[in-house]
């Protein structure tokens, strides 16, 4: 029999027969377990724990303490396994399955959950003690009516901290008179919580015919263990008639509820002229309305001050309306008396009154009240009297005037000239000014900001300001003075001033053919010296110009003066 060999020889085969008896598996040598996250969990509910390692594959299984875990194959380094709530506190061994190594587990057991302490309750502690008195209850005794006597008996409680020591109470009343006691009970050593009764006789000396209650106050006077008094005042009401049977309790006087009555008020007010100065007639506007829940008739307006019909509030009586005591030494009215008739003013409505006034000439500057008095009828036809004070300001602002104080030079395009501004106080007192700006859109303005300082009255201040004019014709001058008012307030005063501005001299240019020749001159058509040349060398001189007329010379030798018929010869250039 023939022995068949592969097409590697007998060597190939020997190599293949030892490295078949030496291998190692290799996924075997591969598989690793090198840690487990987190390495410490507690028991009292289930853990995922993450193990690392290498050459895992879906096969793989954790095991703890040999016992296999839910796995789930994350990657080649990576298995999550479920460890389940319960297991025993300590170290356990985590393993894989066909894989070598271990890593520890840490169990421990949960936090305990302490035990909360109840807060105590803390009770507020007075930084001081003291007796305080109520009345728990009160009734009377006895018929109630004009001339007879009742008793009325009253219960007293000390609901305070501390013990009251020489209580006294005493009864006072403008309808009933204290009997027996004269009004006045010594009640001794009050304890904290202690009640005391109070019993007190009253006759009755008013006439309280359809009357339904009485009022008599009650005062306890006491001190506390330091020596500090202490006083109490109750108002306690006694019905009498049908609602006061005997032995009824007193109740606490009610608050009246309900009440009807009118009330005009002045809810705004301004003058027709703003600022007030002395010596101005103005109106002064006012909305008067009617803040009751009443109707207000025959409403009179009184500005001053004044009142209408009788002092007491009852019917009216004659004497009309009285005005004339009013105050009118800074304010008085003009063009109509300072009585007005409003009409009715109902409930909630409003309406407006006006009145014509003067500001004295004497009267200096500030705030001075005045007086407004509304006079009308109640519901009841009862006479009310409503006063009230509205403030008016009064100003002393300065008069000023701004002008020039002598007339101006000519004014030329281009040509700088002098503006001779002056300010003149018209006022008849002192003004005190601050700086005066010349601003001007036809032209520049040079020295146009000073300081002006104070005025007296027909006094006067100068500033000497050059303009440069950009243009002819008419040119306005701005000029504002800046001050503070008699109530610190800056304003401003504004004025304008015009001049004139002409057009700017332009010489001829000199013609060539007029040449003479031969250095002897050049020959210029005559002209005559006129009004405009005139004002040219003018301002040529004001600025140190060479401003001479120029020398007519004869083309022969010497000079001549000009005149419409011979040429002007001027010096020829040299060269």
């Amino acid at each position: 029999m023939k022995t068949t060999f592969s097409r590697f020889g007998p060597l190939s085969l020997l190599i293949a027969m030892v490295m078949a008896l030496f291998a190692v598996p290799v996924s075997a040598a591969q598989i690793t377990v090198l840690s487990v996250t987190p390495n410490t969990i507690v028991n009292n509910v289930a853990n995922t724990i993450v193990v690392t390692g290498t050459g895992f594959d879906n096969t793989a299984i954790v095991q703890l303490d040999g016992t296999a875990l839910t796995t789930t194959f994350q990657d080649a380094q990576n298995l999550t396994a479920t460890v389940p709530a319960g297991v025993a506190v300590g170290p356990h061994t985590i393993t894989v399955s066909t894989a070598t190594g271990s890593t520890t587990l840490t169990v421990i057991p949960p936090t305990p959950t302490p035990t909360l302490t109840p807060t105590p309750t803390v009770t507020a502690t007075l930084p001081f003690v003291r007796p305080q008195f109520v009345v728990r209850s009160s009734k009377t005794s006895g018929n109630i009516r004009t001339g007879g006597e009742f008793k009325l008996n009253v219960v007293v409680e000390n609901a305070g901290t501390n013990t009251a020591y020489s209580v006294q109470a005493v009864f006072t009343s403008s309808d009933l008179i204290p009997t027996k006691t004269g009004g006045v009970s010594a009640l001794g050593v009050v304890g904290a919580d202690d009640e005391i009764g109070i019993s007190q006789s009253f006759y009755v000396s008013a006439q309280i015919y359809g009357a339904s209650i009485l009022v008599t106050d009650l005062t306890i006077t006491y001190y506390d263990d330091n020596g500090s008094t202490y006083s109490d005042k109750f108002t306690l009401s006694i019905p009498v008639g049908a609602s006061a049977p005997s032995g009824g309790p007193v109740a606490a006087t009610a608050t009246p509820t309900g009440v009807k009555s009118s009330q005009l008020v002045i809810t705004k007010y301004s003058a027709s002229v703003d600022p007030l100065q002395p010596g101005m007639q103005f109106a002064i506007r006012m909305t008067v309305e009617n803040v009751g829940n009443v109707k207000a008739q025959r409403v009179t307006m009184i500005v001053g001050g004044g009142s209408s019909g009788s002092s007491d509030g009852g019917t009216p009586q004659p004497g009309g309306v009285s005005g004339g005591g009013g105050e009118f030494t800074n304010f008085a009215p003009v063009g109509a008396s300072n009585v007005q008739s409003l009409g009715d003013l109902g409930a909630g409505d409003t309406t407006q009154a006006s009145q014509n006034l003067i500001v004295n000439v004497s009267t200096s500057p500030g705030a001075y009240p005045m007086k407004v008095s509304f006079s009308y009828l109640n519901d009841k036809n009862e006479v009310i009297n409503d006063e009230q004070v509205i403030t008016l300001l009064v100003y002393s602002l300065p008069s000023v005037d701004v002008s020039f104080y002598r007339p101006p030079d000519p004014l030329m395009v281009g040509q700088p000239g002098l503006l001779p501004i002056q300010v003149v106080n018209l006022g008849k007192r002192l003004a005190v000014l601050g700086n005066i700006k010349i601003e001007s859109e036809g032209g520049t303005i040079e020295n146009g900001t000073s300081l002006v300082g104070s005025l007296d009255a027909g006094g006067y201040f100068t500033l000497d300001a050059m303009l440069t004019p950009e243009q002819s014709g008419t040119v306005t001058l701005d000029i504002t003075i800046d001050y503070v008012d008699d109530f610190n307030s800056p304003r401003t005063i504004e004025k304008t001033v015009e001049v004139e501005v002409m057009e700017g001299f332009v010489e001829e240019p000199v013609d060539p053919s007029l040449n003479g020749g031969g250095g002897g001159g050049e020959f210029i058509p005559v002209e005559e010296e006129t009004t405009l040349h005139k004002i040219f060398r003018f301002i040529k001189g004001l600025f140190g110009l060479d401003s001479a007329w120029p020398v007519w010379q004869d083309p022969g030798g010497g000079s001549i003066e000009p005149s419409e018929t011979k040429p002007m010869i001027a010096p020829a250039g040299k060269g």
